[in-house]
């Protein structure tokens, strides 16, 4: 009302016309009241006298249309003053739009001079985009300065690189010239030598220093880099590392450290270090180092094949020398070897018949060891190999080269071991003595060998001084006594077996059944035994399954598996009946044996079990059907906040995880809450928590996000008596809420374990949840503290996000490993002012990716909201 009593008076003000303007309008105000006067007079036939003047007045017209003549001055009032209104309200519009224009053309200006540390953004759109054109300009000169500078410190470094041939002289300049080029105050140069990193250079301020040092691969700083193969750059120093010591700052700990190796073809071939006094160093100096490790590490590669090279033509050259001197030496002794040759001729050939004798014997002999079936072996007292025959190739399978020779306990079970060291034993205790012991043996083709030894000590004879083994292979016996024994008791096994067992021949004559058939048919074994099958006097079903299966197995030769009902007595038995086709040595088809086993019971206890299944699944999805319908879904979120979601995967029918929303008055509250178990169990959690929560904000007046846990913490232990005495309930929730405060752009966030990942302007603030759950037994004799409250003032275009653990914890990819909340950090910085609908989709790929074939582990729920 006071603004609009202001805007009157302004309109009406009467300062806009001059005194001579008021006095010709007062003038003229009269005389048109007087025209009217005078003309209502005389449609009255009266005069223009004062009293017929007030006689006139007594009608309402007259009254009506003085006051229109004298409204007449105010109108013109209002006009005059509205038109100098506007006209100096578009002055005032002017003076600003020049004032823009004035800013933005300095503005431009600035940016066409290259100043572009201190350029601001000034009022306007225009204004705005030429403030984001400098900001792109300077940040496109500062990467060309940086780049550039590389390729300078490149240039400068490969200009020191080509001028040297000599790996210490070399490693000083290049130190040298890296320190004083990236602005390091302090480094070192360690080369590669078998597996420790030995020191060739140190450098620092301006002067070279001589520290030998040498350290293993894999120890500290330095080892981790050769071992890794990948650069360090540290900004917290451990205390015990190196100190920098001049006459100006005294002795200092750098403040950050480079330690970069030096690779050729991924091959290690040094690593240096330089310490900085700056804190933190600028990306372009991290990439020259990288770039540099190529470089520097495939010169020192170079030079180190060069200085071999030049120590082999060295020696090459001095035995070259020495060959020429023994060369004289060795033409006079081949004159005298050429005597000696002579005689040795003459020698030879009577040697040389003796010789094809005793080479015939011994290639008789040496044939009868090799194809012998048996292999002999002679060892000392110290049970050490001191001949084995030939034969033991063939036998054992192993060559010469393959180093196995003698009974390597390595081949031997530990009891074939212990057998051969009782039977050495025995013999050493018992000169003369003989005895025979059995064990296995692993070929070299993998099969197991059965060896029966014999062995005798024959030490006292001086032609043999050991002890004699003789080996042969007994594996073929063993199989044959293990397979007449299997027999035995497969026979043994089929006649008490609770099952029918039949065999058939291929002309379809049954050659055995054993008594257990009688029960199932109702004939005795004896009547059935070398009847055809077609002869039988047996259920008809049973008998057309053998002939049919029969004739299958004679095609096809494959096992046959079926479920038969057969006629026993009076009840109908449901059989599992399999046909085993067997076969001879020749692997030809000799019979088939068929083995039947009552499945009735089987069955119908299957049968109640999938009723049971069946009661069973239908409740619990009719569960999830009373879930789906309480709890909130992307459809209802949306209503209220368009651009977000929620991605929500149970792990089985029914969830532990569930999201929640209540409205109330100009306040939302979201959670994302992990309730204790998933399935059917942590269903009927989440239905507790879910109506706690929501008569918890209906109860209280604007209850916080931090008192809202507080209250449901209790309301739990209550609801589930945790809190009684000998209460081992552990049962509870974890949870992130979001309360959103509409009229004061409030976001308040309290968490139970559970964190608030917050993105504004693609900057990422995580908000912790406090160190404890919802419910559980409370711990004696320690006061718990309450839930810390958030307080975040937001804008809009604000983003976050909440979540619960089913979504880290999830195992999968390459390796095997959990997605961890690192993961979801990574998704939600690494490409900012994204949408919500870019991150509904990232999610729900990437989770499947990662997920692949394993299975999922537990419930996932991750809720994102665009303020």
């Amino acid at each position: 009302m006071f603004k609009l009593s202001n805007k009157i008076k302004q309109l009406l003000s009467m300062s806009v016309l001059k005194e001579r303007d008021w006095y010709l309008l007062s003038m003229g105000l009269v005389f048109i009241l007087l025209l009217v006067w005078t003309g209502f007079l005389s449609f009255n036939n009266l005069y223009l006298t004062p009293g017929n003047v007030l006689a006139i007045h007594r009608s309402i017209l007259v009254w009506a249309i003085d006051l229109l003549v004298i409204s007449v001055p105010f109108v013109i009032l209002f006009i005059v003053n509205y038109n100098n209104a506007q006209k100096s309200k578009l002055q005032q519009e002017n003076e600003l739009l020049r004032s823009q224009l004035t800013k933005n053309v300095e503005l431009a200006e600035q940016i066409g001079r290259g100043e572009l540390d201190d350029i601001q953004q000034q009022d306007g759109h225009l204004s705005e985009a030429l403030y984001n054109l400098g900001i792109n300009l300077r940040n496109t000169k500062l990467k060309e300065e940086s780049y550039n500078w590389i390729s300078k410190g490149k240039e400068k470094i490969s200009d020191i690189l080509r001028t040297h041939n000599k790996v210490n002289q070399l490693a000083d300049d290049v130190i040298r010239g890296i320190i004083d080029y990236s602005g390091g105050v302090q480094g070192s140069l360690y080369l590669l030598k078998d597996r420790d990193l030995v020191n060739v250079a140190t450098y620092a301020y301006n002067r070279k220093r001589f520290e030998r040092q040498v350290v293993p691969m894999g120890k500290g700083l330095l080892g981790s880099v050769a071992y890794e193969k990948q650069m360090i750059y540290r900004t917290e120093i451990p205390d015990d590392y190196f100190h920098i010591t001049s006459g100006l700052l005294g002795v200092r700990k750098p403040k950050s450290l480079l330690i970069v190796p030096l690779l050729q073809e991924e091959q290690l071939q040094g690593v240096f270090e330089i310490g900085y006094l700056q804190e933190r160093l600028p990306r372009h100096v991290l990439k020259f180092a990288q770039e540099l490790s190529s470089i520097i590490g495939r010169t020192f590669y170079n030079l180190k094949i060069n200085e071999q090279t030049e120590m082999l033509l060295k020696e090459s050259q001095e035995m070259t020398v020495t060959l020429k001197e023994n060369e004289k030496q060795l033409q006079l002794n081949a004159a005298e070897m050429l005597e000696a040759q002579e005689e040795l001729e003459k020698s030879n050939k009577l040697l040389e018949g003796h010789i094809q004798e005793v080479e015939h014997a011994q290639q008789r002999l040496e044939a009868l060891l090799t194809n012998a079936s048996e292999f002999i072996s002679i060892y000392n007292e110290k049970q050490e190999l001191l001949f084995e025959s030939p034969s033991v190739r063939h036998i054992l399978g192993y060559e010469p080269e393959d180093n196995v020779s003698g009974m390597d306990p390595e081949l031997m079970t530990p009891r074939g071991y212990k057998t051969i060291n009782n039977l050495f034993q025995y013999l050493l205790e018992t000169p003369g003595g003989e005895k025979s012991a059995q064990y296995t043996y692993l070929k070299k083709s993998g099969e197991k060998l059965f060896l029966e030894t014999t062995g005798k000590n024959l030490l006292h004879d001086p032609a043999i001084r050991g002890i004699i083994f003789n080996t042969q292979d007994i594996t073929e016996r063993k199989r044959a006594e293990k397979e007449e024994r299997m027999k035995s008791r497969m026979q043994s096994l089929s006649e008490n077996s609770p099952d029918m067992i039949i065999r058939i021949n291929t002309g379809g004559k049954l050659v055995y059944v054993n008594p257990k058939v009688a029960n199932f048919v109702g004939v005795p074994a004896a009547d059935l035994v070398k009847n055809r099958v077609g002869d039988l006097n047996i259920d008809e079903r049973f008998k057309d399954y053998m002939l049919e299966s029969l004739k299958q197995i004679r095609a096809e030769e494959k096992q046959i598996i079926s479920e038969v009902e057969v006629e026993a007595g009076e009840q109908i038995l449901i059989m599992e009946i399999k046909a085993i086709p067997e076969f001879n040595e020749d692997r030809d088809l000799e019979s088939v044996l068929f083995v039947a086993h009552d499945m009735t019971d089987f069955k119908k206890i299957e049968q109640e079990i999938k009723e049971k299944n069946k009661k069973i699944s239908d409740s619990i999805n009719y569960a999830q059907r009373i879930q789906t319908a309480i709890l909130p879904d992307t459809k209802v979120l949306q209503q209220y906040f368009p651009r977000s979601f929620i991605f929500y995967r149970p792990k089985d029918v029914v969830s532990g995880d569930f999201p929640w929303m209540f409205i109330k008055d100009n306040h939302f509250y979201i959670a994302a809450v992990d309730c204790t178990g998933h399935g059917v169990p942590g269903a009927l959690l989440s239905f507790i928590g879910y109506f706690l929560m929501n008569n918890i904000v209906s109860a209280n007046e604007n209850v916080t996000a931090a008192e809202l846990l507080d209250s449901l913490h209790l309301d739990v232990r209550r609801t589930l008596r945790q809190d009684q005495e000998g209460s081992n309930g552990r049962d509870g929730m974890d949870l992130a809420l979001v309360k959103i405060d509409l009229a004061t752009n409030e976001l308040q966030f309290a968490g139970a374990h559970n964190p608030l990942y917050y993105l504004r302007d693609g900057e990422l603030a995580v908000y912790k949840g406090s160190r404890k759950g919802i419910g559980g037994k409370p711990l004696a004799k320690k006061v718990e503290k309450d839930f810390e409250n958030n307080v975040i003032q937001y804008k809009k275009g604000d983003q976050f996000f909440i979540f619960s653990d089913g979504l880290p914890d999830q195992v999968g990819g390459p390796k095997g490993r959990k997605y961890q909340a690192k993961r979801i950090r990574e998704a939600l910085e690494g490409e900012p002012n994204q949408t919500m609908a870019h991150f509904e989709r990232h999610f729900s790929n990437d989770f499947y990716d990662w997920m692949g074939d394993c299975k999922q582990v537990d419930d996932v729920l991750l809720i994102g909201i665009e303020l």
